[in-house]
């Protein structure tokens, strides 16, 4: 009877091979993907704020890349960061200590984050993702308008994702800038 029962479960609308992963229901942009079954181990809320933060931060990453390959710089740039491109500044960066100085500011922000984030997890009723910021251009919004912006977020998130992957792939694989071809 339970081979029956498996065999009739719903299925994931992106892997209909697969079952329904249950625990990512009601959750914006569902399609069902979660092959190695996450969900049933990490607190879906959990997932959810990293898939968020990561797709925000790869948005940033992909275009500072990119304007960074571009020609763009925040003056005034130390002279022995001139004509570097984004691929090549990470050695020099490293060098000189300023990356170093960014991932410490970045490892604070986490540590401070993570009070949101562990209230999130004891039921403070704070939304996965939700700092407070920007919150003023949902006002006025309908149910259904605020779940297509959250749906769009979430779609530009994983995109910015595979985008940022593959621009510093081409940017290391052919040593060239942007356009990357």
């Amino acid at each position: 009877a339970s081979s029956t029962t498996a065999l009739n479960a719903e299925k994931s609308g992106a892997l209909p091979f697969m079952p329904y992963p249950e625990n990512l229901k009601g959750y914006v942009g569902d399609v069902g993907f979660d092959p190695l079954r996450i969900s049933d181990y990490v607190p879906m809320d959990y997932l959810r704020e990293a898939e968020l933060k990561h797709g925000r931060i790869c948005m940033l990453a992909w275009t500072g890349f990119v304007a960074v390959d571009m020609g763009m710089r925040v003056t005034p740039v130390p002279e022995s960061w001139q004509g570097l491109t984004a691929a090549t500044a990470h050695d020099a960066t490293v060098a000189s200590g300023a990356l170093g100085q960014i991932f410490g500011w970045i490892g604070l922000l986490e540590m401070v984050s993570w009070i949101g984030v562990s209230q999130m997890l004891q039921g403070s009723g704070r939304a996965p993702g939700d700092f407070g910021w920007g919150l003023q251009y949902l006002e006025g919004k309908s149910d259904s308008e605020v779940e297509k912006i959250k749906l769009q977020e979430i779609k530009h998130g994983r995109l910015a994702m595979l985008a940022f992957s593959g621009v510093i792939t081409q940017a290391v694989l052919y040593d060239k800038g942007f356009p990357y071809v």
